[in-house]
């Protein structure tokens, strides 16, 4: 094996990355995946291994963040981690399995249909956000109740359970195949549709994921390591560089996620989503 700095440049990139993940909930793997099957033209089955690795690193990072600042609802994540583990071994498995193309389409048309959704939702939140009537429901119906380390009280219901389970299923099977899925699905469910209040939905996102994807990442990994040769020299000089970058941003993230506003959190999210997809089908053509 023989290692390189050719992709030196991917260090201030993964930070950055791993910042904008951090700070919304979304996985890191949804800009990487382009990034390394776009800009580098790897193929998808390394890219999608490659990102998963980097995902799992940054995510880690991240979680630790959210540990301290007590804003993981467990038990949620348990319900959750009970469908998105099995489907994403199930995903791994059949990974190889699908054409490149197809992985590429589906990655595309669900970027732009969760892009849509949370924009739709952030358009019907600004359309209520003076109706008093809505604010008060809000405040006293609710059946979760989370305090964090600084003593901030969320309240919140989590609507639509089977959804969520579905979803989590979904997603799960998704990052098995093509390293993306679970927390953007998860964040539609728990953001737009629950509103439960941002910094609960991210920090239990982030953790469903990190586990998730390393459920996911095993099947990976062994193709990696079996095939040997010019593959796997490959994953780690990326992720060499990818790996420290996401660290270091998965610490950054957590602290921007508490300055930025909600709102705009989501316009810009549902915004990155929908340029993504749009763009990738483009490459499609």
């Amino acid at each position: 094996m023989e290692l390189s700095t050719e992709y030196w440049y991917l260090l201030p990139i993964a930070i950055g990355i791993a910042t904008i993940a951090m700070s919304s909930g979304i996985g890191g793997a949804v800009f990487f995946s382009p990034l390394f099957m776009l800009a580098l033209g790897l193929d998808p089955q390394i890219a999608i291994g490659a990102a998963l690795a980097t995902e799992l690193a940054g995510f880690g990072s991240g979680l630790v963040a959210y540990l301290k600042a007590r804003l993981i609802d467990f038990s949620l994540a348990r319900k959750l981690l009970l469908f998105s583990v099995p489907a994403a071994i199930i995903g791994s498995l059949y990974a190889d399995r699908v054409p490149a193309v197809v992985l590429k389409a589906i990655f595309a048309v669900g970027l732009i249909f969760i892009g849509t959704q949370l924009f739709s939702a952030w358009r019907k939140e600004e359309r209520e956000k003076h109706e008093q009537a809505t604010r008060e429901e809000f405040a006293e119906s609710f059946e979760s109740e989370l305090t964090d380390k600084q003593g901030k009280v969320y309240r919140y219901t989590i609507c639509n359970p089977w959804m969520g389970k579905s979803f989590a299923a979904i997603g799960g099977g998704f990052v098995g195949m093509i390293s993306v899925g679970l927390a953007e699905l998860q964040e539609y469910h728990l953001v737009a549709r629950c509103r439960v209040p941002t910094p609960v939905a991210v920090a239990t996102s982030i953790f469903v994921v990190v586990v998730t994807v390393l459920a996911a990442s095993v099947g990976h990994f062994y193709e990696f390591f079996h095939e040997g040769g010019d593959v796997l020299n490959q994953v780690i000089n990326i992720i060499i560089f990818t790996v420290p970058g996401v660290i270091i941003g998965g610490q950054i993230g957590p602290k921007l996620q508490s300055l930025v506003p909600e709102d705009k959190m989501k316009v810009a999210i549902s915004i990155a989503f929908l340029l993504i997809g749009a763009f990738m089908l483009y490459t499609l053509v």
